[in-house]
């Protein structure tokens, strides 16, 4: 399956409509899906025929769980004897990858909301909190599960944390890495609203359409 299916957008009614389709993956997310969602949310802006945006998934079981890791790129070439990596070439593999995608929908000038049909883990989690609004099916949950594998939250997650739930919470969320069901995620700040799971898709439509008829460049300058 090409990207442009992997990684679809779809106008109605002056309602943007980006869909992560990877079910057999969890829809997580491989490199070219992940820069495919960059140029989508940044090709968004200037446009005329799009006023507000919805990010959601495939089916009801997930979100998005973070990247896959089956897929990856061919590392660089590299001269005869050089070391295994270059100076902050980590650095910039986290710029370029996932920090780049949640700048993008943080740059976005139209308003998103992420309707979360499922369960959202790593970088999953920090592309729903890079939307604006955050509406999830009551069966959704959030999982920071970077140190369950050892690894640093990436995609802007220590950005992000601190400030929608304050610094104590956020390091307890990233250091104990448990499931936060939908309830959780709403009592703490980490979404707007919890729905059963057959309104999600009716309830972000509402809200974007109401963001779509509304003062667009008021929001767009209130955002940034």
């Amino acid at each position: 399956m090409d990207l442009e299916k992997r990684v679809s957008l779809e106008i109605q009614d002056q309602v943007a409509w980006v869909t992560i389709d990877n079910p057999e993956r969890g829809n997580a997310l491989t490199p070219g899906m992940r820069d495919r969602l960059t140029d989508v949310f940044g090709g968004l802006n200037g446009q005329f025929e799009a006023r507000a945006v919805v990010v959601t998934a495939t089916g009801m079981k997930n979100f998005c769980t973070g990247a896959d890791l089956s897929a990856s790129r061919p590392p660089a070439s590299r001269p005869e004897g050089a070391p295994g990596s270059a100076v902050g070439e980590v650095r910039r593999t986290m710029l370029n990858g996932q920090i780049r995608l949640m700048s993008a929908v943080l740059d976005c000038e139209l308003p998103v909301v992420a309707a979360v049909n499922g369960t959202a883990a790593g970088v999953g989690v920090h592309l729903a909190l890079s939307c604006d609004l955050v509406i999830m099916a009551d069966h959704a949950r959030f999982i920071e599960v970077f140190a369950r594998r050892g690894l640093v939250p990436d995609g802007l997650g220590t950005w992000l944390l601190p400030r929608l739930v304050g610094l104590q919470k956020a390091k307890e969320l990233a250091f104990f890495a448990e499931d936060i069901p939908a309830a959780e995620a709403l009592r703490i700040g980490l979404c707007s609203r919890v729905v059963d799971a057959d309104s999600l898709e009716s309830a972000a439509a509402e809200w974007a359409g109401k963001l779509a008829s509304g003062p667009t460049r008021s929001l767009m300058l209130t955002k940034a």
